[in-house]
């Protein structure tokens, strides 16, 4: 039997406290509290639909904004996913979704490469979802993707309602994800690359 694909990360600085567990072999469980009821509203969306199981503790100085502790819970998320694949034998590598909700289509296309890179093509028709800006959605995902390794490709095809572009998007990552990280029954026990390894 394989070893669980499981992390767990704490990350604190001046800024920020954070404990992460994540498990990529779940059932989509999550409890999520960050201090921003869209954050934990979108994460909980990530794992449900990822079959991640993931718990997030965060505290920030959401006094000053919501960066700080948007972007660094997308650093630890990134950081947890990284050390639960460990060297990536046998995972799929490559995950694409196209993803709707409502009149919002977002696209999100991942490849678990080491190399880790952000295009990020996701314009909002206004600045807030209630009171997180929508400028740190960006940061969250790049956050991520450097974080993890990943080669991310973001892109909204469709979408008005700033609520469901966010959505969209963070359920497209997971749908990626997923499949990404599945273990290809074709080759179990092999790095998906020709080079060997997956790093940069």
């Amino acid at each position: 039997m394989s070893a669980p694909r499981t992390a767990e990360i704490s990350r604190t600085t001046a800024e920020t406290a954070i404990t992460l567990r994540l498990s990529l072999d779940g059932t989509g469980q999550v409890q999520a509290a960050t201090g921003i009821g869209f954050l934990d509203h979108m994460l909980t969306a990530l794992g449900r639909h990822a079959l991640f199981d993931l718990e997030v503790a965060a505290r920030g100085d959401l006094h000053i904004d919501f960066h700080h502790t948007t972007e660094d819970v997308g650093i630890v998320l990134g950081q947890a996913l990284r050390a639960a694949l460990g060297d990536k034998r046998g995972i799929r590598r490559y995950g694409q979704a196209l993803l709707p909700m409502d009149e919002a289509l977002a696209e999100a296309a991942v490849d678990i490469s080491g190399r880790p890179f952000l295009a990020w093509s996701v314009p909002f028709a206004r600045d807030k979802i209630g009171e997180m800006d929508t400028e740190l959605f960006e940061e969250f995902f790049r956050a991520f993707a450097f974080n993890a390794g990943v080669t991310l490709h973001m892109t909204l095809k469709a979408g008005t309602n700033a609520h469901h572009v966010a959505e969209a998007c963070f359920k497209a990552l997971a749908r990626s994800l997923r499949m990404a990280v599945e273990t290809d029954p074709r080759s179990p026990d092999a790095i998906p690359s020709t080079k060997g390894v997956l790093e940069a």
